[in-house]
């Protein structure tokens, strides 16, 4: 038996005034994704435990079946391992993401222009996340290049009592004053967030970005601070052989504490622009390769929410139907049986251009099991109507598997 998750990263959503007050889910054009929702079992699915952050973390996590009660320890952390670093029991680590923010002369009158400084390419951020850590490294503070805006921040003997870091992606086009931490124990960190801006204005990578009309990464911004993680072995709790295929450390860094195969993708971006059948094509190798289930992670829906894209979301949720879905069906198709789930980790409503907790649509399809079940489209409403509801998100993985 070959199992397949694809995960469409935020895709779920509230209705858009701009969708004529339908979701993306309801607009875009889904063929594939239809059929197996139409022949298998739909339903919704609380991925976000109540009382947790409706974070991509805690919301994988929760899919792949690891209760996020038990085993989150932060998000940073899961993207360190993904890029290399061994932290030790005294090291915590935080996101650092290069951030573009507007020019005024006072920090926190600034206002948060763009979370990801303009899709700011993986090359271009390695070379300042060099010149910041010439800076700002040092015995107590270092800081590793990742991918695009995203890298890490590992902090030697520091605290998790450092107040409120927030998402950046939190507060696209507000006021960032309000959203910097207070706390004592983040006074360093906040320095160096707003001695960043005089250092990087004027970088060269910025200077080159501005000139070619595109946004600069003219700061650091930290947030989603945790300690070392650690995680069962995917193969032992399920006695199934996977690999997680995407292009985000958090996906990867999850993967490897699970002990799965991580390969990586060529032109994976986690946007629109991403190698869809390189991704897809992987998952098939990977399955044939000896991989029991594959979870094949879409960043792109996600950013598209952030972004307050609708058009783009709606494309991306059909981009992934037109040009992954034949891929994997053309050999899921050549065996006697398989099974397929697909399901958002979370809404990222347009309107708010942030994660919600809300409950979010499913599906499971099995080969032998096909038979109509009268859901002819699936999206929030559909799948809502059919009265399945799983109430937590960590008893997913084994209802697919059992199904």
């Amino acid at each position: 038996m070959k199992y397949v998750v694809v995960l469409y990263d935020g895709m779920a959503d509230y209705p858009v005034p701009a969708l004529d007050n339908k979701t993306p889910m309801m607009v875009a054009k889904k063929p594939n994704f239809d059929y197996w929702a139409r022949h298998g079992e739909v339903g919704m699915v609380k991925t976000v435990p109540t009382g947790l952050k409706p974070g991509s973390d805690i919301a994988n996590l929760s899919v792949l079946g690891y209760d996020p009660r038990k085993y989150y320890t932060g998000r940073s952390p899961l993207e360190a391992v993904s890029i290399g670093v061994k932290m030790t029991e005294n090291e915590i680590a935080l996101r650092c993401n290069l951030v573009c923010l507007s020019d005024e002369a006072d920090y926190d009158k600034k206002i948060m222009k763009d979370y990801s400084a303009g899709d700011i390419s993986t090359a271009e951020a390695a070379e300042i996340i060099k010149t910041v850590q010439e800076h700002f490294g040092s015995d107590e503070f270092s800081f590793y290049s990742g991918v695009s805006y995203r890298h890490c921040l590992i902090w030697e003997n520091g605290t998790l009592d450092i107040g409120k870091m927030t998402p950046p992606h939190d507060i696209s086009g507000r006021v960032v004053g309000e959203y910097i931490s207070t706390a004592p124990n983040a006074a360093k960190l906040v320095k160096m967030m707003r001695e960043s801006y005089d250092l990087l204005k004027d970088h060269p990578v910025n200077r080159r970005r501005i000139a070619q009309g595109k946004l600069p990464a003219n700061s650091i911004w930290l947030w989603g601070e945790g300690t070392c993680p650690s995680l069962p072995s995917f193969e032992e709790t399920y006695g199934l052989k996977g690999s997680i295929i995407s292009a985000v450390d958090l996906l990867k860094g999850i993967g490897i504490c699970a002990g799965m195969g991580v390969p990586d993708v060529e032109g994976a971006t986690g946007y629109i622009d991403t190698n869809f059948e390189g991704k897809a094509k992987a998952a098939v190798d990977e399955l044939k390769n000896g991989k029991d289930l594959v979870y094949l992670h879409f960043e792109a829906p996600d950013e598209c929410g952030h972004r307050n894209e609708p058009e783009n979301k709606v494309r991306s949720i059909e981009m992934i139907d037109e040009r992954v879905l034949p891929i994997l069906l053309d050999y899921l198709n050549t065996l006697d049986d398989y099974k397929v789930m697909i399901l958002p980790d979370h809404p990222t409503p347009i309107v708010t251009m942030t994660h919600a907790g809300d409950p979010v649509p499913y599906m499971i399809f099995r080969k032998s099991k096909s038979a109509d079940n009268g859901v002819e489209s699936i999206n929030e409403d559909s799948a809502a109507k059919t009265g399945v509801f799983v109430d937590e998100g960590c008893k997913m993985m084994s209802r697919f598997i059992g199904f």
